[in-house]
């Protein structure tokens, strides 16, 4: 098994940088490791950190995030597609995570698809230009994001499949869609393909695998059995000190 430590979190205690905790990350013996938004952060020492340690990163947010449902946002997105794009370069062009922005009162579902699905398509014409992943990630509104739009893992494939770019695949979160209280092996069975990325932290709560009540055997086990392969994401807040926090990790993952 694969495992991504989410730094925005894990080793933060103990390291102020990026670049510092992709160092604790691999000391810890992890060869991955993803964060959230980039403008804030010192990109060029992180990039230093990585070519020292070898570690790759799973994923990062397109900065400054904009929705994709409201048209008056959409050449703001999309410039915050190509400059996410352009820094992306300088940490080996990981796939980069897309939230979808809030709904819009009194405006259809299906002009929320209809715009969703409009600026995707421009988005991922810059993502196969540069040939890097666009993921896009349903979120939860029942507990973090009360609002947001794109709440649902089979919208969110649906959208992605209409669009039918190999450039834009899917993020799915454990948690978010836990909290949602979707069905795992309905909403992804016979579309794995179009899943890049699968995060993990438990309910409720959102720390680490084995805190809350998501049944961990079960979940991994039908993960694999609808063909995941790809590397878990550690998107939680730690508990515990961080290399307690993921010994914990790995034996509830079953790593």
């Amino acid at each position: 098994m694969v495992l991504s430590a989410c730094i925005e979190w894990q080793f933060a205690q103990e390291n102020d940088t990026l670049a510092d905790r992709v160092r604790a990350a691999k000391a810890a013996g992890l060869g991955h490791a993803e964060f959230h938004l980039w403008r804030d952060k010192d990109m060029a020492g992180l990039a230093t950190a990585l070519d020292e340690t070898g570690v790759t990163l799973t994923g990062f947010c397109v900065d400054p995030r904009r929705s994709i449902v409201d048209p008056a946002q959409h050449e703001e997105m999309l410039q915050a597609v190509a400059d996410t794009l352009a820094i992306a370069k300088t940490v080996g062009s990981p796939p980069l995570i897309v939230a979808s922005g809030f709904i819009r009162e009194g405006v259809s579902m299906g002009e929320h698809k209809a715009q969703a699905v409009h600026v995707l398509r421009r988005a991922a014409d810059l993502a196969e230009a540069a040939q890097v992943t666009l993921v896009l990630e349903p979120l939860n509104d029942r507990v973090e994001h009360p609002g947001m739009y794109l709440v649902d893992t089979t919208l969110a494939l649906d959208i992605i499949e209409t669009v039918g770019s190999p450039r834009l695949k899917l993020l799915y979160d454990v948690y978010h869609s836990h909290v949602m209280g979707e069905d795992m092996r309905s909403v992804l069975a016979g579309r794995m393909h179009l899943v890049e990325h699968v995060q993990v932290a438990d309910s409720p709560g959102r720390n680490e695998p084995g805190t809350g009540t998501i049944d961990w055997a079960q979940a991994m086990a039908t993960l694999r059995d609808l063909g995941y392969t790809g590397p878990f994401g550690l998107e939680y807040r730690p508990t515990l000190e961080a290399t307690a926090s993921l010994a914990a990790s790995r034996k509830v993952l079953g790593d």
